[in-house]
C-alpha cells in the first residue's frame, strides 16, 4: 500500500494508474462501515484510493472539530486489509491553498435536515468532495448511505457539473443492537452508548415521523429533526449534555406514495 502526503506527488503519478479506479473520501477513525466501502471498491476496481482528511471546513463547531478521534496508526492497518492500494493524507494547506476563497453551494436540500442547525456544513463537504474527485479523477466514489443527505447531494453535484464519476451507495453497517457505526460513537458514555442503541428501532419501528420524534423524545433523546425525504425516514438526535453531547444521524427505508415524493430523482 502506496502513502501520498504531497498532492503535487499524487498528481504527477495519477495518469500512470492503469485500470479502474475507486475511491473512498473519508476523516479517518475508520470502523467497519468505512471498511465495507473499501471491500466494495477493491472488489469493483482494479485499483483503490482511500483519502483520510479532517475537513475543517464542514464543523461549525469548533469543540466539535477538536473532539473528532484520529487513529491514524489503526486507520492504514485496517485500509491494508481492506485491499487499499494508495492512501492520501494531505493537509489543510494543499487543499485549501486558496484559503477557502472558492466554496461550492447548493441552495435547496442542503438547507434542510442536518443543514438547519449546521450552517456551512454542506458547502464545506461539497467542496471537499468536489476537490478529492478532481484529485482522484475516479470511475467510482463509494459512500455510505447512513449519511443520506450527502450521498445525495454529492450525487446531484457530479450530475449537475457533468463529473465522470458514478456515486455508489452502499447500505449502513450498523452494530447488534441496530446503532448505526459511526466515529462519533467512540465520545459516547456507557449510559449514552446504551441509550444510542434505541435510536434506530424508534425511528424504524414509529408509524409516522411524528411518532418518532415523540419516541425519541420519550426516550430521553434531543431530537434535532425527524422528516421523511424521498424513501427514507432521516433523523437526528443529540444525546448527552455539555461536553458529553454527542450528536448521531441515521435513516431507514419507509414504504411512501411514489406520487409523495418531495425530491425528484432522489436515491
Amino acid at each position: 500500500m502506496n502513502i501520498v502526503h504531497c498532492l503535487s506527488e499524487w498528481q504527477a503519478l495519477r495518469p500512470s494508474l492503469g485500470g479502474s479506479v475507486g475511491f473512498v473520501p473519508t476523516m479517518g477513525a475508520l470502523h467497519e462501515g468505512h471498511l465495507s466501502l473499501l471491500r466494495a471498491s477493491a472488489e469493483d476496481n482494479d485499483v483503490t484510493v482511500l483519502s483520510i482528511y479532517v475537513n475543517a471546513t464542514q464543523f461549525n463547531d469548533p469543540a466539535d472539530l477538536a473532539e473528532y478521534p484520529s487513529t491514524l496508526e489503526a486507520d492504514l492497518a485496517a485500509a491494508k486489509a481492506a485491499g487499499v492500494d494508495w492512501v492520501l493524507l494531505p493537509d489543510y494547506s494543499q487543499i485549501y491553498a486558496d484559503g477557502y476563497r472558492y466554496q461550492l453551494n447548493e441552495e435547496s436540500f442542503s438547507q434542510q435536515l442536518c443543514g438547519t442547525d449546521r450552517p456551512g456544513h454542506f458547502t464545506g463537504v461539497l467542496t471537499v468532495v468536489m476537490k478529492l474527485l478532481n484529485l482522484v479523477s475516479p470511475d467510482r466514489a463509494y459512500f455510505g448511505l447512513k449519511d443520506f443527505q450527502q450521498f445525495t447531494l454529492i450525487k446531484d453535484m457530479c450530475r449537475t457539473f457533468f463529473m465522470p464519476v458514478e456515486i455508489v451507495g452502499c447500505e449502513i453497517v450498523r452494530e447488534r443492537d441496530g446503532l448505526a457505526m459511526s466515529s462519533r460513537n467512540q465520545l459516547l458514555t456507557d449510559q449514552g452508548r446504551q441509550l444510542a442503541g434505541r435510536f434506530n428501532q424508534l425511528l424504524a419501528n414509529a408509524v409516522d415521523d411524528e411518532h418518532a420524534r415523540q419516541g425519541l423524545c420519550a426516550a430521553g433523546m434531543q431530537v434535532a429533526y425527524v422528516e421523511t425525504v424521498g424513501a427514507r425516514r432521516c433523523g437526528a438526535v443529540v444525546i448527552g449534555e455539555g461536553d458529553e453531547a454527542v450528536r448521531l444521524i441515521d435513516n431507514v427505508p419507509v414504504d411512501v406514495a411514489e406520487d409523495s415524493l418531495p425530491l425528484q430523482d432522489i436515491a
